[in-house]
């Protein structure tokens, strides 16, 4: 956000305006406001202000709340200007540069309308909620996969491969948990074994497909027949040069946003808001779609998984335990689904999802926690004094070396200081 963006976001801001290329403009907007949310829910208090300033040295830090109101003033801002035909909007100027949408507008516009959706639904914990606001913003925004903002790796050179695929090598140690299998292996949703279940995740060398627990070692202590494959598909590091399965794959594209992930977020505000059909009606879609968007993504360098047919779509889609009636639908329903949605690749959503039902919150329709299954780690690190973690430390060198008295200000330097819930999931 500081190096890669920085300065160089800033001069492409400033010519676009210069030019009035609007549309290039509005990308710079949205890409400001991407910037700021992740690094916001990551971190917590962020520096804003203060950034990108090549006369300092030290920088004071903004509250997350700041960061927040940041973030919708440049979302605003980028949906004013991505609706904008005037002045020298080019669809093929844009294009030349444009590696996710070739130069469309109008998608860029559904995109930004998508972000506002997810920042908006971060305020659920907060009086100030508006769940009519987030479902407008997704009915402004993507209207089918087609929209999706898609990241494509033509696998010419180490930084032009997918970052999980097997010739990176980032995820050859990584295994499934009991509590990711568990939510597709028909033991959250009462039987219903989930298509998605051989396509995303990785069988042991026996064939079945397992989690590992997270609290015993060795992976779980399975014997080597039942460990899992790693989620590239191989034993070890096995599997180099060879496909790779889902988004786990050298070419396999990876999503800034889907329409699966934004149709659980309507459905979450629709039933916030009391509104069940909408709210039931959002969350079939999403299901539907997402099975959808795992068949295509497997198709992306024709991996090794076979595609889900109409039939398993079908079936599964069919069972009560999965898609409920609109009286019978829980928040349990909704937030497990999501989560399936954004396996590979939407752990930012994914973990603030996970705070802002404070990990183990129940479900009071269901009687069940929102994330069934779900256990935190019995063996914490030691600062953390008994507490799950709920952002991640600022940089060690950059921060806690040379800009220590800024963090002193809002405790930046407690042991637990990583403990300490964000501004945005309390109330």
């Amino acid at each position: 956000v500081y190096w890669s963006f920085g300065q160089n976001l800033i001069d492409m801001m400033n010519v676009a305006e210069r030019e009035e290329r609007w549309d290039i403009l509005g990308v710079g907007y949205l890409l400001k406001a991407w910037g700021w949310q992740t690094l916001t829910d990551t971190h917590g208090e962020i520096i804003v202000k203060e950034a990108i300033n090549p006369l300092k040295t030290t920088f004071n830090y903004d509250t997350q709340e700041y960061a927040y109101q940041e973030v919708k003033r440049l979302l605003d801002e980028a949906i004013k200007l991505l609706g904008r035909t005037d002045g020298a909007v080019d669809a093929a100027y844009l294009a030349r540069t444009d590696k996710i949408y070739g130069g469309n507008r109008t998608k860029w516009l559904k995109l930004a309308n998508g972000m506002l959706a997810i920042h908006l639904n971060h305020y659920s914990n907060k009086a100030a909620y508006k769940p009519a606001d987030v479902i407008d913003a997704v009915n402004k925004s993507f209207a089918s996969n087609a929209d999706d903002a898609l990241l494509t790796y033509f696998g010419t050179q180490n930084d032009d491969i997918n970052f999980w695929g097997r010739t990176r090598g980032n995820l050859t140690n990584y295994r499934p948990t009991q509590f990711s299998v568990g939510l597709m292996n028909g033991t959250v949703f009462a039987g219903a074994v989930d298509p998605r279940l051989s396509r995303i995740m990785p069988p042991s060398p026996d064939g079945q497909y397992r989690g590992t627990d997270i609290n015993v070692t060795n992976f779980g202590g399975l014997t080597t027949a039942q460990v899992p494959n790693n989620f590239n598909g191989y034993v070890g590091t096995g599997g180099l040069g060879l496909p790779g399965r889902f988004l786990f794959d050298d070419k396999a594209r990876i999503p800034l946003i889907t329409y699966s992930q934004l149709q659980f977020v309507k459905a979450e505000a629709a039933y916030r808001l009391g509104d069940r059909a909408t709210a039931l009606a959002a969350y079939t879609q999403g299901v539907s779609s997402h099975i959808d968007f795992v068949n295509a993504r497997n198709l992306d360098n024709n991996q090794s998984p076979a595609q889900i047919t109409a039939t398993e779509k079908a079936t599964f889609l069919a069972a009560p335990a999965v898609i409920p009636t609109a009286a019978a639908l829980t928040l349990t329903h909704i937030m497990s689904q999501k989560y399936i949605a954004q396996i590979g690749w939407g752990y930012n959503e994914m973990w603030m999802d996970l705070r802002r039902y404070h990990y183990t919150d129940v479900d009071p329709a269901s009687a069940r926690q929102v994330y069934p299954g779900f256990t935190p780690p019995t063996t914490l690190y030691p600062d953390n004094a008994g507490k799950i973690v709920q952002r991640i430390r600022a940089r060690f060198n950059s921060e806690y070396v040379w800009n220590r008295a800024s963090l002193d200000t809002f405790g930046g330097l407690a042991l637990d200081f990583h403990t300490k819930p964000l501004w945005i999931t309390t109330p």
